[in-house]
């Protein structure tokens, strides 16, 4: 089978690596690709979307998978072009991709369908966001598509009004409306589903860390490290999670007339009243993706196809006991800015654990450097979380570069 994945990050890095180690041996090819991911797959170079459906299909591609959410929504949207292609593709239409391409359009699903969520407040300007300010903290969300940065927990009144001027007065992330949502508290769970049609499979859940610094402090990242087993949750509270939120959503769907197959991300608060939805993502979160993807056990090429066909198969695919613990390297300057150029040294030293690629590059010497805000994603597996945590820790500590950024307390904080 010939698969194509979608993107370049850590991310895809860790799918292709899924689609790699499944029975059979498949011809794989990434859009844009890396250097890293170029080692699994061969990278297609092509100016755009229309050209990526022309190449698919002169190439005879089987199956497109969407790693990262951007395609989704752009121009016509991958996966209605794949249709018109009559390549099967593992990601949503562009009509119902707006779950994560507009908070927006997420929200007002979410109250149409009665799905748990925090009040909100959709704001056209910036006079209206801070009018909209009652009290603290308060959660101010961008509209649109914003690599993961683009929401702001705000703890006082003056930094709630510098977001809202850099979102509404600078745009620093384009046109677009803000929402004033209310700040819920508790744990957060992230809990991934492969829908297809009418049908679903709940997956491995996870946990990620987004703020930049240990304790949860600093500004919000696209994720410094995640932790994923399937004794994160209690099988009451997935049931739970399952009955009044994974379920209407796939049933509201439907009821919207639209069609969602892919992997879907539920972004959960465990708040004292129950489980509520802080966001929909529609792929595979990262880096979640790359703590779970390591569990996976049984044919996940296969099972990715099917389902991508219209035949969900729940027995192609089974998750291992334990816990899978993804720490993530970041450059300097990030989340504000990230500096490139700056070599990695002791890849090669890495045992027993998985390095994903998130943003690297080889220079003229064939040394791999820094090329974006999130670096690497170093991940071990233990039968315990601390053995996990262990493990992931001692083998990230051999990779080094200038400027690195790395949290110190993935897998204790919100345990212990």
């Amino acid at each position: 089978m010939k698969i194509l994945v979608t993107g370049k990050g850590g991310r895809e890095h860790a799918l292709l690596t899924a689609l790699s180690e499944s029975p059979q041996k498949h011809e794989l090819f990434a859009y844009p690709g890396s250097d890293a991911i170029a080692t699994l797959a061969t990278r297609v170079d092509v100016p755009g979307l229309p050209e990526l459906i022309a190449w698919m299909k002169a190439n005879a591609i089987d199956l497109c998978m969407a790693g990262e959410e951007a395609l989704l929504v752009k121009d016509a949207g991958l996966s209605n072009l794949c249709a018109e292609a009559g390549i099967p593709c593992w990601g949503p239409r562009k009509e119902i991709a707006q779950l994560e391409a507009s908070k927006g359009f997420a929200k007002k699903f979410l109250k149409c369908h009665g799905i748990p969520t925090a009040d909100f407040t959709i704001c056209t300007n910036a006079a209206e966001a801070k009018a909209a300010i009652t009290e603290v903290p308060i959660v101010l969300k961008f509209d649109g598509l914003a690599a993961g940065k683009g929401v702001a927990v705000c703890t006082t009144k003056e930094e709630a009004e510098q977001f809202i001027d850099d979102v509404m007065e600078k745009r620093c992330f384009g046109a677009g409306d803000l929402l004033v949502e209310k700040c819920l508290t508790g744990p957060e769970i992230s809990v991934f589903a492969s829908v297809c049609d009418d049908a679903y499979q709940i997956l491995m859940p996870a946990r990620d860390y987004k703020r930049i610094r240990d304790n949860d402090e600093g500004p919000n990242t696209g994720g410094m490290g995640a932790v994923a087993s399937l004794e994160l949750a209690d099988p009451a509270l997935m049931q739970r999670i399952e009955r009044e939120i994974v379920q209407p959503t796939v049933q509201g769907i439907r009821k919207d007339g639209l069609t969602y197959r892919g992997f879907l991300y539920f972004g959960l608060m465990l708040t004292p009243t129950g489980p509520q939805i802080i966001e929909y993502n529609c792929r595979f979160g990262d880096p979640e993706a790359e703590a779970v993807l390591p569990m996976v056990r049984g044919d996940f090429a296969n099972y990715v196809f099917e389902a991508a066909k219209g035949t969900l198969k729940p027995d192609l695919i089974q998750f291992a006991p334990g816990w899978s613990i993804c720490l993530i390297s970041a450059s300097a300057g990030y989340p504000a800015s990230s500096r490139n150029g700056d070599v990695i040294s002791g890849l090669e030293a890495v045992s027993g654990a998985r390095v994903y690629h998130c943003g690297t590059k080889r220079n003229a010497a064939g040394q791999f450097e820094t090329n974006g805000g999130r670096v690497l994603a170093i991940v071990a597996q233990g039968g315990t979380r601390h053995e996990a945590r262990d493990k992931a820790y001692t083998e990230s500590r051999k990779v080094t570069f200038d400027g690195l950024q790395r949290r110190s307390d993935i897998g204790t904080r919100n345990f212990e």
